[in-house]
């Protein structure tokens, strides 16, 4: 009979053993999903970051060295998912809502339009943005990245980055009042 350790569980684990995996999985669940419930504070979402989590663990299980207990590790793989992907949950509904400050385009009495459409209408106009600008705008406003660190990832000044950012803002915001003023004249007529 196999010893099911947890250290045995983890080594079968980084050899790909799926089972060793889903009995690690069954004695962390619990506790996964426990911490980022309280992140998340939905259950439905909760459940898409437990997941996630597992998802990145397992991908992160050769890198597992052992200092701390198995649990310690997902745990604290846990809290970085859910926070990350939290975090950049809020940057993208704060950059679709920086706009004009409201969350419908054009005049929801006279043209309703869903929340998906105002998505298309965000991604269309980043679409049209120089790969420059999108990138910076992309990386600072979405992914959280510091100019310093845009700087180093894209090899510019970080002058450069901040400006980039400011004319990558002005444009987008231009682009998408000029799609929302097209929605409401065609919305009109």
């Amino acid at each position: 009979m196999v010893e099911l350790t947890e250290a045995n569980l983890v080594r079968r684990a980084r050899s790909g053993e799926l089972e060793a995996m889903r009995d690690l999985y069954e004695l962390h669940a619990s506790r996964v999903y426990t911490v980022v419930r309280r992140l998340a504070g939905d259950d439905d979402l909760a459940a898409d970051l437990a997941q996630d989590a597992w998802a990145n663990a397992f991908q992160k299980i050769k890198d597992f060295r052992g200092d701390a207990a198995f649990g310690t590790w997902i745990h604290r793989i846990a809290v970085n998912t859910a926070l990350t992907r939290l975090r950049q949950s809020s940057r993208r509904r704060d950059l679709e809502q920086s706009f004009d400050g409201s969350s419908t385009l054009g005049n929801p009495d006279r043209w309703p339009v869903t929340a998906a459409a105002e998505r298309v209408t965000v991604q269309r106009a980043l679409d049209m943005l120089p790969e420059g600008y999108r990138s910076v705008l992309w990386m600072h406003d979405v992914e959280g990245y510091t100019h310093e660190e845009i700087g180093a990832r894209l090899g510019i000044a970080v002058g450069t980055s901040k400006s980039q950012l400011s004319k990558a803002r002005a444009r987008l915001r231009a682009l998408v009042v000029g799609a929302k003023a097209e929605v409401v004249d065609h919305g009109t007529s």
